[in-house]
């Protein structure tokens, strides 16, 4: 017949007040496990069962490490969390490229990178927004100024109608500039060739004009010479003996001049004169451009 070994024991409050022999084995009846003792320490040591872990794992400055490269597998029963130092895991994993996320109360779960906050404006060269973008349609044939204040909108011309093809007027300028408009000189050249006609003027040309009467021959029958009491051979002049003639009128003159200019004069200074103008003309604008969209983050 078998023989039986019984160990005594007691429950896990009565081992707590027990200092058994060293080498000395007790049961504790509470939690079914062996408590070995070393003779100095109150309750002994227990063992740990392989089915169940009733007290709280102190490894004691000790590592947990894996044999032979295996992994260290903690897997809660039920809805349990593996909760490490304060923070609590989700149970379930996330999708590619997610990231776990805090909620400041030590619950963590899984979220995606968000890049752009949600609202932001962004320019793209595509017709269509990207996905998680919302195409905006506000904005159309507008120019973008750089601003390194307040952002706004203005200007009243679509930037299609101002560079357009043509789309500037210029020309001539004619009137006063104004005295803050600068020339700079010693850099402009002009050469002249060819002549003036000669042209006769008419009698409505030439400036109004009277002539002169002399007379010759013997004084008149009274003894008085003219020119007052010359009574010579030779005579004198006649006052008013002519009426004015002539018209004073405008007249031209042809010519075959030519010439050049060389050299580019600067210009430096405001126009600021009101009686500035300017004649039609068009220069060619056609610039070169780049579409993009405005979208904003979902």
């Amino acid at each position: 017949m078998a023989k039986l070994l019984k160990l005594r024991g007691g429950t896990t409050s009565q081992h707590g007040s027990f200092t058994g022999a060293d080498r000395e084995v007790t049961i504790d009846t509470d939690k079914e496990t062996l408590v070995v003792h070393d003779g100095s320490t109150a309750g002994g040591h227990s063992l740990m069962r392989s089915d169940i872990m009733q007290e709280n794992l102190d490894v004691n400055g000790n590592s947990i490490v894996s044999a032979s490269n295996g992994n260290i597998a903690i897997t809660p029963n039920g809805s349990g969390k593996v909760v490490l130092d304060g923070l609590s895991y989700p149970t379930a994993d996330g999708s590619a490229g997610q990231f776990l996320k805090t909620d400041g109360s030590g619950a963590l779960s899984f979220a995606t990178v968000e890049a752009f906050a949600s609202g932001t404006s962004m320019l793209f060269q595509q017709t269509t927004a990207p996905t998680g973008w919302t195409k905006q349609t506000t904005h159309n044939d507008k120019a973008i100024r750089l601003q390194t204040g307040t952002v706004g909108t203005g200007g009243s011309v679509a930037f299609s109608t101002a560079m357009a093809t043509p789309a500037v007027a210029g020309g001539s300028v004619s009137g006063d500039p104004g005295s803050n408009l600068a020339v700079a000189s010693g850099n402009l050249a002009v050469s002249m060739s060819g002549n003036i006609s000669n042209t006769t003027l008419s009698v409505s040309q030439m400036p109004s004009h009277g002539h002169n009467l002399f007379s010759f021959g013997n004084p008149p029958q009274n003894g008085a010479g003219v020119n007052g009491g010359n009574n010579g051979a030779r005579g004198g002049n006649i006052p008013n003996a002519v009426a004015n003639t002539g018209g004073g009128s405008s007249h031209n003159h042809g010519h075959n001049l030519s010439g050049s200019m060389t050299g580019a004069p600067s210009l430096s200074g405001n126009v600021t004169a009101g009686n500035l103008a300017v004649g039609a003309s068009t220069a060619t604008i056609n610039v070169q451009y780049v579409d993009f969209i405005i979208a904003n983050k979902d």
